[in-house]
């Protein structure tokens, strides 16, 4: 029995606080299988050993934009990153990893090339510091962001530049013990939307407004790039670690999950927390 959480619920912050808390991580299976009415997280190290499994699931694209970080660090940190993803991807669409053909979308969204093969599997990654998160779904769209949270970069300046006049005004009531949870809870809501858009940074970041108040749920508020947003996202924090903020958005309902008859995202929605583990 595969042990699930409720998504996107329960709606008051004290209950939301428990539920981050009591997400369980299991070890991910071989062959996974995902439903429509379920969200995968993948949560990925990548302080790990590197090892031949690694250097066998990159692609000559993957090698070739490492090479073009600067530091060593950086280099491995997105090498272990892409490697999980495409030993994960593997698992579901039971492919080599190392030949998966992945595109990206007109703003950078990447997407698996072979429709038939991808029989509607979508997926986001991010990645910080020391781990990684990939978000899988099937027949709608899905952005996960996780930051690592640096209370140096919480600032009011920093809030300025990046959150809407609204997030701005709420961030600036919040106690200070709770400042940098706020910041980044606020920063990866924001990034989970643009990323499940499909959009990133071409999305104007002062456009759209995120829960910032402690003693809310993550969720959008308002949009003005598209109103009715609203409706169609959904978000939840996602406990990935300590000193870790992760947010998922993902669509609520999905023309095949209407077709066939399945609930749609929203309450109903399962979230499954894997832990990849190399085979």
């Amino acid at each position: 029995m595969i042990e699930v959480t409720p998504l996107f619920e329960p709606s008051d912050r004290t209950a939301q606080l428990q539920a981050v808390t009591h997400q369980n991580w299991k070890i991910g299976p071989a062959k996974p299988v995902i439903w429509q009415n379920e969200v995968h997280i993948w949560r990925a190290r990548l302080d790990v050993p590197w090892s031949w499994t690694f250097d066998e699931a990159l692609c000559l694209e993957d090698r070739t934009r490492a090479d073009r970080f600067k530091f060593e660090s950086d280099r491995r940190k997105f090498c272990a990153a892409r490697a999980s993803l495409r030993l994960i991807l593997s698992r579901y669409l039971d492919a080599k990893p190392g030949r998966l053909k992945l595109s990206v979308g007109d703003f950078g969204k990447p997407f698996i090339a072979d429709k038939t093969l991808a029989q509607g599997l979508r997926f986001n990654l991010s990645h910080s510091h020391q781990l990684a998160l990939i978000a899988i779904t099937r027949d709608r769209e899905v952005g996960v962001d996780l930051e690592f949270m640096r209370p140096d970069f919480a600032t009011d300046e920093v809030a300025g530049h990046f959150f809407s006049p609204a997030e701005v005004e709420q961030f600036r009531l919040v106690s200070p013990q709770m400042r940098t949870r706020t910041f980044f809870n606020c920063w990866t809501r924001k990034e989970a939307y643009i990323k499940a858009r499909g959009e990133g940074l071409y999305c104007p970041l002062d456009q759209f407004d995120v829960s910032v108040a402690p003693d809310l749920p993550p969720m959008l508020l308002a949009s003005r790039v598209a109103a009715d947003d609203t409706a169609r996202w959904s978000f939840d924090n996602i406990g990935a670690g300590d000193r870790y903020a992760a947010t998922i958005a993902v669509e609520r309902r999905s023309a095949g999950m209407k077709a066939s008859g399945l609930p749609p995202a929203g309450r109903n929605s399962r979230l499954v927390l894997w832990d990849f583990v190399q085979a």
